[in-house]
Formats: structure tokens, C-alpha cells, sequence
């Protein structure tokens, strides 16, 4: 630990100073509000009754749960303590909660009630977890409230350059990769976007993204860096989302389609007012953020960022650029560059690289892969931009072996969800992309080959995917042909898209 670092812990003590009676946290479900000096307190009692239960620097603790101030004081007490947290999708199947879990050997493993017996199921598998607790106190495993300890909590300064957490990008080739974050990269972005934002301790910040996903990680931890106060719904609920912006004044929040779009059709209907709600963030359609800046007049921020990136490496309003990811953020160095790592003129497609605090320490245990990333002294992206005259970067895509779909914010990488469907006994070939979609914004197609003499309907072949894997991750269009082109021996995915693409209306 150097004089220089700060860590999440030194904020949260910084905080229970500045802003010790303000409110920090709004249960929605509850109705409780706790201030910026309780949860100091609370932090300070759960990460003594870890350090009883054998937790030391840079033992990984487990969460399968929804968002509740629980699992945000894991990630307080984690950081006091030198920690990572290991924050694992609730939506995946359990052979993938399975992997997560052991890739990265948690110590302890917290868990919500409604996750209880799919956790029971692996417990046979995950030989690392000494013990599992509940986070709703009740349930299967040691109640949470055991841990909340009244001892004075003795604890070394953390070093601010250490893990803090470790979020599981989408698999690449079958399997997925813990990208490893720490202090530094969550608290320098977060400075960056209470610069964009202009965030203050008047702000409220709804809480809709879950905490084991970067974006809800970094908003909660934004808005908490802010000073602000964080009204958090452990479920998106349209109706319950409009009500908490009127009767809580909130006035940011990051959106993925079709977050956005279901508020404002709820708005519509009920007339509340939602004029507080000055800023959001994320990726919309068009049409649905010019209905949101006329209704309300806030403004829209478009940005680009990955995990790898602490969510963020370009942003700026909507209207400055209208379709861009905006400009680089200050301390972050961006260059597009060609094949040979060579940077291209303005105005052509490059591969995205990115140098700064923000880009995350590697992959949990991936040597090569690390290595690959972070070649000639900056990440590389995976990502394909260009960059106009004025300095605004264009999102083009992804590079082929990279190629990711993203129905509702979720990451999918198709070359996964092949996997599976050549799986099935009936399906001889196929190929997996993203389609446009009206309401998941992106969604995803399969087209397949049946093997001579099978045959198979549209829905089994969804639902054994569904079966199989993360049920986002399944088809939700399904396209049965003769032959796939092919191009040097391989199947040609840009034809196969120019085919088979576009706007889907229905389960053609």
C-alpha cells in the first residue's frame, strides 16, 4: 500500500465524514433508506465477521443475488478487507454458474433464497467454498446476520492496484473469462463519468442494472462516489420504475433497450411526472431517445466501453453526435489500428485499443490470453471504430473471431450458442448472428442445416438450447435452409447474414 492509493474502502470512510447523515441507499422493496454513515458502520460489522470466518486479502467471496444493500455492503467489506468479490449471473444454467464459481475458487458464498436450490445442486462441485450464507437471512445456509459482528475492525491499508472483483465476460469459444477489476480502474472511471454527468450529492441514481454486471456495479459505485443516493429495485417493474422517478426525484440512470422505452410507455399511460430525470446512459434506439429528451428535457449520453474498460472509454451527449459513442474519455488514450498494430488514418475502420487507468488488470488466470490483449502496450478491444475529423469514435462492429451479439445489454457470443445447437442429434449445420429486434434492440438468429431424413421444429430446437445454456442466450428466431454458402472451405457469415439478416417480425 503507497501513499498514493485510494481504495472503494477509503471512499466509503471518506463518505460516512462528508456526507454521514445523508441517505446512500433506498431499499425500494423494503422501503429503508440508509445513510452514508450506517453503511460505514454495516461494512465495518460484516468485513470484521468475514475476517472471523478466515476471509484475508485476496480470497474471492461468491454472490448469487439479486441487488439488495446487502450485496453492496459484500463489496464494501470485501474492499476493507483486500478481497474480490465474484459476482456470478443468476440467469446462467448451473453447469455455468458451476465454471464461474470454480474458475476462480471462492472462499465463501453468499446466496438469495430464490437461487437456493440450484446453489444446493452444484455444492458437490465447488470444493473451494468453505461455507455458504444467505442473504436473505432465511433459506438453506448460515443467515447473513451472523456475520454482522460488533468487534472493533483491525485491517491494513489496501494496496488500491488489487483485485476488487472479478466479472465473467460472455464465452469465447465455450468458455467464458473472469476479467479482474480493481479500485483503481472502478474509481478513476467513476470520476470520469461524475465529470461527464456533472454528478452531485443531489442526484438520484435508479438502480436498474444488476450488480454482477459491470454497468450496475459502476453506476451504484458512481452515484455512491457522487455523494448521491442510490434508490435500488432488486427486479425491473415498468410501473414500480416510474413511481420511485416521481416520488424519489431520480435523475440518472444507465439504460439498455428496452429499459427506457417501457418507462416511457408507462409514463404515458399514467402521466406521472418524470421531469427529474435528467440524465441516462447506455444504448438505445434512436427514436426512443428523442421521445425521452422531448418528454422530459434531460439528455441522452451515448458511450462505448466493455468490462475490460470499467464499463467506460468514450461518451458524450447525444445531440453533439447523433448515432457516436462520443469523444475518449480524459485519461483515456484511444487509437484504431490495423492488423499489424498499425494505427489507421481518421476516417477508416480499426481495431479499438485502449491505454489508461480505467483498462482492467487481465483475465483470471489466462496467461495467453493476456498476453494477446495486451500487446504493444494497450488493450486491445476486439472492438472495430472509426474516428471523424472531429475526434468522435463510430462503433463498426466486432473483429470476426470476436463477433458479439447483445440482446438487451446481455453479452452473447454466437460461436457459443452454435455450440450447442450442433449438439442436438438433428442439426447437421449451422451458423448464429445478430438480427435487429423492436424491443431487445439485438436479437438472435440461428440458421440451420438439418441432417438428411430429421426433422425438428423451430421450438424444440429453441428450447433444448434454453435448456442447455443461459436462457437469454437461446434463439429467439430460428431459420431451417438446404445449404449454408461457403468460402474457402468455411461457411460464409456475410452472405449467410446478407440472406438471412434484417429486421425480424416474426419466427420465420
Amino acid at each position: 500500500m503507497g501513499l498514493y492509493d485510494f481504495s472503494l474502502y477509503d471512499l466509503i470512510c471518506r463518505n460516512a465524514r462528508c456526507f454521514r447523515n445523508r441517505p446512500a441507499w433506498f431499499e425500494a422493496d423494503a422501503g429503508t433508506t440508509t445513510t452514508f454513515g450506517q453503511f460505514k458502520v454495516q461494512v465495518d460489522r460484516l468485513a470484521a465477521g468475514l475476517q472471523q470466518a478466515g476471509i484475508n486479502t485476496g480470497d474471492r467471496i461468491g454472490v448469487v443475488g439479486k441487488n439488495s444493500l446487502g450485496f453492496f455492503q459484500i463489496y464494501g467489506a470485501a474492499a476493507a478487507l483486500g478481497a474480490i468479490v465474484l459476482p456470478i449471473n443468476w440467469r446462467l444454467s448451473a453447469d455455468e454458474m458451476a465454471f464461474n464459481l470454480n474458475d476462480c475458487t471462492p472462499a465463501v458464498v453468499f446466496v438469495d433464497d430464490e437461487f437456493g436450490d440450484v446453489v444446493s445442486g452444484i455444492r458437490d462441485r465447488l470444493p473451494s467454498v468453505r461455507r455458504y450464507f444467505s442473504l436473505n437471512d432465511t433459506g438453506p445456509f448460515d443467515a447473513f446476520g451472523k456475520l454482522m459482528v460488533d468487534v472493533p475492525l483491525s485491517v491494513e491499508p489496501v494496496d488500491a492496484d488489487v483485485g476488487l472483483v472479478i466479472i465473467h465476460t460472455a464465452a469465447v469459444a465455450g468458455r467464458p473469462r473472469g476479467a479482474l477489476v480493481n479500485h483503481t480502474n472502478l474509481l478513476c472511471a467513476s470520476l470520469h463519468l461524475n465529470y461527464c454527468f456533472g454528478l452531485s450529492p443531489e442526484d438520484v441514481h435508479l438502480n436498474l442494472l444488476p450488480l454482477f454486471h459491470v454497468g450496475g456495479l459502476f453506476m451504484a459505485v458512481n452515484a455512491f462516489h457522487a455523494g448521491a443516493m442510490n434508490v435500488n429495485m432488486s427486479k425491473f417493474n415498468a410501473e414500480e420504475a416510474v413511481e420511485l422517478i416521481q416520488s424519489k426525484k431520480v435523475s440518472v440512470f444507465f439504460d439498455f433497450s428496452p429499459i427506457l422505452g417501457s418507462i416511457l410507455d408507462e409514463q404515458s399511460n399514467t402521466g406521472a411526472d418524470i421531469s427529474s430525470l435528467r440524465a441516462v446512459m447506455g444504448l438505445e434506439a434512436p427514436e426512443t431517445i428523442e421521445r425521452y429528451q422531448k418528454r422530459t428535457g434531460g439528455c441522452f449520453y451515448n458511450m462505448y466501453g466493455q468490462t475490460e474498460t470499467s464499463l467506460i472509454t468514450s461518451m458524450g451527449r447525444y445531440d453533439d453526435r447523433p448515432g457516436s459513442a462520443g469523444r475518449p474519455i480524459p485519461l483515456g488514450l484511444v487509437e484504431l489500428v490495423d492488423e499489424a498494430d498499425h494505427p489507421v488514418p481518421t476516417g477508416e475502420v480499426g481495431e479499438i485499443t485502449l491505454k489508461g487507468p480505467m483498462v482492467f488488470k487481465g483475465y483470471w488466470h489466462q496467461d495467453q490470453d493476456n498476453a494477446h490483449t495486451f500487446r504493444n502496450g494497450r488493450h486491445h478491444t476486439g472492438d472495430l471504430g472509426r474516428f471523424d475529423e472531429d475526434g468522435f469514435l463510430w462503433y463498426a462492429g466486432r473483429k470476426p473471431e470476436k463477433e458479439l451479439i447483445k440482446p438487451g445489454g446481455e453479452n452473447v457470443y454466437p460461436a457459443e450458442v452454435e455450440k450447442v445447437i450442433l449438439a442436438h442429434p438433428a442439426v447437421a449445420e449451422t451458423m448464429v448472428f445478430g438480427v435487429p429486434d423492436l424491443k431487445w434492440k439485438e436479437g438472435i438468429k440461428a440458421v440451420c442445416v438439418l441432417k438428411a431424413g430429421q426433422k425438428l421444429t423451430k421450438k424444440e430446437l429453441i428450447e433444448f438450447v434454453g435448456g442447455r445454456i443461459a436462457r437469454y442466450k437461446k434463439p429467439q428466431y430460428v431459420q431451417f435452409v438446404e445449404s449454408l454458402p461457403e468460402k474457402n472451405g468455411n461457411i460464409d457469415r456475410e452472405v449467410i447474414k446478407a440472406l438471412y439478416g434484417g429486421e425480424q417480425t416474426h419466427n420465420d
